[in-house]
Order: structure tokens, then C-alpha cells, then sequence
């Protein structure tokens, strides 16, 4: 099936599915948008009293505050209350709060804390995944990397080693582990939650260094299941196949010297298959169809050999998105300047569907028109949904065509933007007060996306879509008097409730100085 093709049936399916729901969707969330553009967070509480704790985000259904200890070893789970008190006076909006209620307690309590860590590994606090229905949460620890480790057992040389990493399955309510899974001298980036992606119940894993993507399956029971693992083997029997082969290959050719394994993966079997039976349906004439295939292929052959896996994501519970690139971008923290591949990937037919550079002007027209499609949401989310994107929202749109006419380069432009594929997973914020529909901000100094900032003095102002000179609410990291040192780089994160005019900025230096936690809310 060609690439568009594929894209556009996949779109249509999703689009006649909703269109029954379109018309009531619509109204419900116009008048929700309308209703949270005057409910807005109004108050700031400034170094509020609290326990010192990595804060890492809300659930997508605001029933839970995710932290981690300070030592990386402790999982600490609060659920967020509103806080009250008494007033005697006839106009207490005009008096100052009492000194009990500017505590993190009366706005959080705390329901448990756990031990995740065990002997030398860490929380890696950067990761954290929810199911849809919130029941599970999804925690890692490992040990710390060994970058310069020697490429055994089929490893690629250049990825770093980690002796251990560890998931942890936790039901959220109570804090009970309900399953672990395991992985030993592996690599598996999770920052950010780069290298595992969550769609319904499925469970998408990146091996770097073994260049494997293992799906699971998180069983109601609490149980993850392994479902298949895609990599050096695509069907669940080519293993036993090609080793029943090698014996009888090994018993008719015993006095040939053995010149080791250079079999390709399946994956990249498959990958290279779909490039070059692309480049062979380009023409009809044999003559120009070789010299295209000497030309496109087999003169890159081995740069399409060396590619790995770099990040991979669900488009649906049969289809991935797999970015492909060098191994130097494939553990660089910043893999905008290195080449880079997409595949579209069926895991039922082991089939790559579709394939682009990380230049192609058509993939870009699919990000364009169908980004939603691309962050690949369940559909049977229970709570509004307000993140905007430029297929969803005008003002993401005009902005984004904005950066496209002032690029100097389209090809450049357009790769800066793929960069941004696969999406890591539950990577924004639910929040209403993100909706560009309803509010205008600086996106370099706040935005849904869950990243730190560089931090500012200056109170982020949110200002009405509808009334473009109204400013309806602001948010101020830090001290409410601004630093006293102006040398001390300052990083600032914001963790919005999903759907309560509710959020905590959180101001912290790189020396490991207690964090200046300010919680924003409604009085």
C-alpha cells in the first residue's frame, strides 16, 4: 500500500467513527472552553511549606500527585483537596488566608510512600506512565550507565550499557507492586519517556543496545504479558526456522571454514525489502530501473544497513512509527543534526507499510493536516481533552506557517519539525488553561509540553483569545520578591491539574538548593 494511501484509509476510518459524536463533542466543549476562560486560577501561594520531593505530574484524571523522594528511592503518591477554612467577616476575599491554609498539606494529602529502588539502582524520575483508566501506574529504576561498553551478545557498539533496569507495575489507589519486568545489561532511554510508549493496554519497549522493541500487554489482573518482540526476528517462528536451517546448512558444508552470522535483523530485512522494491516500481525500463537501483540503493546499501532504531510509538493497536538514524543520533541528546528515517510498521503482517526521510515534504503535509493522529490518544478518554496541535487548533496552525515562511530552508524547516516524531508518550498536559483557543502565552517560557523552562522574574501572563487585551491570569515562578542572585541559572517546571484552576510552579537551581514550590489556584 503506498504511504499516503495507508495515512488516508487509516484517517477516514478514524473520521467516520466520530462523525456521529461530532456535532454534540463540539457543543459540549464550547461550552466548557467558554467556562474555563472566567475559571482560571487567581491566587498564588509563594514558597509554600513542603516536603522536599521531586514533583513529577498529575494523573490524566487529577485524582493522584505523582513524587519521588530526593534520594531517588521512594515513590510518595498524594491526592489533591481543596483547601478550606472558617471566616467570620462579612468580605473574606479581602483577607489574607490563615497561616494553616497556605500549607501543601491543606491542598494535598498524602496517601502512601513506597520503596521502588533496592540496592544500587535509582527512580528514574523522568519517567512515569498512567494506564487510561488510572488504575496502574507504570515507574522505572535502573542502575547507573556505563557509557564505553564492550558490544557483546549481538549489542551495537556505541550504545551504552546498563546492568539493570527495572519496571514497576503499581496500582495507584493503595501503592500495591502488582508485577516488575526485568531487563539485564540494556540500554532503554527514559527520559521524558522517550523509549516506551503506552497505547490502551499495549506496552511498546525500545532495547537501543539490542535493537529490539518488545510489546506487552498490562492485563487487568495487574499482569504484564509479553506479547512479541520485534527486532532480530519478526514472526514468533523464525527463530526455530533459521536455526533448523543453520543444522542442516552446518551438516552439508562441515569442511567450510564458518564465517559467523551475517544475517540482517528482520527488521531490517524487512526495511530494506520496502526501499528496494520501491525503487524498482519507480520505472519500467530494466535498463533505467538498475541504474536507479544501483544509484538510490545499492550505494547506500550499507548506510541502510548501519541504521538503528531510535524511538519508537503506537499509531494504532496493529501499526508503529519507528525512527530509524545513526547510532551517534540515537543516544545524543540533541538528534536534530543527524539523519533520520521513518517506517510505518504492521505488526500483524511483519510488513513495513510506508517509509520516508526525515525531508520528505509528504510526510510533513501528513503531520500538518493529521497531527492528532500522530499523538495517537485512546479514544475512550474519560476527561476533556484540550491539547492543541495545528490540526486541531487555527492559532497552532498560523503559527506553525508563520515559522515555515520565515525559514531560510524548507528541508531544513521541515526536518526541525519531524524531529519532533515519534511523540513520547503522555508527554502534555490535559490542562484547559494550555488551550490556545482560550488563552495567548510564551510558549518559551510555558507551554502543555512536559519540559523545564529557564526560569524568569517576570510573571507569565495568559491573556484571552477572545479579548486580545484582557489579561485574565497569571503565573510566577520563584519567590514572590523575584532572586536575589541574577548569576544562578534558575530552571522552572509546571505541573497544571487536569481540569481544576490548580497548578504548582516549581523553581529550583542546579546545585541541589531546596526547590521554591508556588501553588496557583482559585480563591
Amino acid at each position: 500500500m503506498a504511504p499516503s494511501l495507508f495515512f488516508s484509509s487509516v484517517v477516514d476510518n478514524y473520521n467516520y467513527e466520530h462523525l456521529q459524536l461530532t456535532e454534540n463533542w463540539c457543543l459540549q466543549v464550547h461550552c466548557t472552553r467558554r467556562f474555563y476562560e472566567n475559571f482560571v486560577p487567581s491566587f498564588t501561594i509563594y514558597d509554600v511549606e513542603c516536603p522536599d520531593h521531586s514533583f513529577r505530574k498529575f494523573t490524566d484524571d487529577g485524582q493522584y500527585l505523582i513524587s519521588f523522594s530526593r534520594n531517588n528511592q521512594d515513590l510518595i503518591v498524594y491526592r489533591p483537596t481543596w483547601f478550606s477554612f472558617s471566616c467570620k467577616e462579612e468580605d473574606c476575599s479581602s483577607h489574607d488566608l490563615p497561616v494553616k491554609a497556605k500549607r501543601f498539606e491543606s491542598f494535598f494529602t498524602k496517601l502512601y510512600c513506597i520503596t521502588l529502588a533496592s540496592c544500587n539502582e535509582l527512580i528514574c524520575k523522568d519517567f512515569f506512565l498512567s494506564m487510561e483508566n488510572n488504575q496502574f501506574g507504570l515507574f522505572a529504576t535502573s542502575t547507573p550507565q556505563i557509557h564505553d561498553a564492550p558490544a557483546n551478545g549481538g549489542a551495537i557498539q556505541g550504545v551504552p550499557f546498563i546492568e539493570k533496569i527495572t519496571f514497576h507495575l503499581v496500582r495507584l489507589e493503595d501503592g500495591v507492586i502488582l508485577d516488575e519486568k526485568v531487563f539485564h545489561n540494556d540500554f532503554i532511554n527514559l527520559t521524558n519517556n522517550m523509549g516506551v510508549f503506552l497505547y490502551d493496554d499495549l506496552l511498546a519497549i525500545v532495547s537501543l543496545r539490542y535493537q529490539t522493541i518488545h510489546v506487552l500487554q498490562i492485563r487487568e489482573s495487574g499482569n504484564l504479558v509479553d506479547v512479541r518482540a520485534i527486532g532480530s526476528f519478526c514472526h514468533e517462528d523464525d527463530e526455530l526456522f533459521l536455526n533448523s536451517n543453520s543444522q542442516v546448512e552446518n551438516g552439508l558444508q562441515q569442511n567450510q571454514p564458518n564465517q559467523g552470522n551475517s544475517l540482517l535483523s528482520g527488521i531490517k530485512q524487512r526495511l530494506l525489502s520496502f526501499i528496494f522494491r520501491g525503487i524498482w516500481n519507480e520505472e519500467t525500463d530494466q535498463i533505467v530501473r538498475i541504474q536507479c537501483l544501483k544509484k538510490k540503493f545499492y550505494f547506500h546499501f550499507q548506510d541502510y544497513v548501519d541504521l538503528i532504531i531510535w524511538k519508537v510509538q503506537f499509531l494504532d493497536r496493529h501499526h508503529l512509527l519507528i525512527k530509524f538514524g545513526s547510532v551517534d543520533g540515537g543516544v545524543s541528546r540533541n538528534a536534530d543534526q543527524h539523519p533520520a528515517f521513518f517506517a510505518v510498521y504492521n505488526m500483524e503482517t511483519t510488513e513495513v507499510v510506508a517509509y520516508y526521510q526525515n525531508s520528505a515534504d509528504e510526510l510533513y503535509f501528513l503531520f500538518e493536516q493529521f497531527c492528532d493522529h500522530f499523538h495517537a490518544t485512546s479514544r475512550n478518554s474519560m476527561y476533556m481533552n484540550f491539547i492543541s496541535s495545528h490540526s486541531n487548533n487555527i492559532y497552532a496552525l498560523d503559527q506553525l506557517r508563520s515559522i515555515k515562511n520565515k525559514a531560510g530552508s524548507l528541508s531544513q524547516f521541515v526536518k526541525k519539525i519531524l524531529a519532533s516524531l515519534p511523540f513520547s508518550c503522555q508527554s502534555q498536559s490535559p490542562s484547559p488553561y494550555f488551550d490556545q483557543s482560550l488563552f495567548r502565552y510564551d510558549e518559551k517560557l510555558i507551554s502543555a509540553t512536559d519540559r523545564h523552562r529557564q526560569s524568569t522574574d517576570h510573571p507569565i501572563k495568559f491573556i484571552s483569545r477572545r479579548q486580545p487585551h484582557t489579561l485574565k491570569f497569571k503565573i510566577k515562578p520563584g519567590p514572590e520578591a523575584g532572586s536575589m542572585d541574577g548569576r544562578t541559572k534558575r530552571i522552572s517546571s509546571f505541573l497544571f491539574h487536569p481540569f481544576l484552576p490548580l497548578a504548582l510552579s516549581i523553581q529550583q537551581t542546579l546545585f541541589l538548593q531546596p526547590a521554591v514550590v508556588n501553588i496557583h489556584f482559585r480563591r
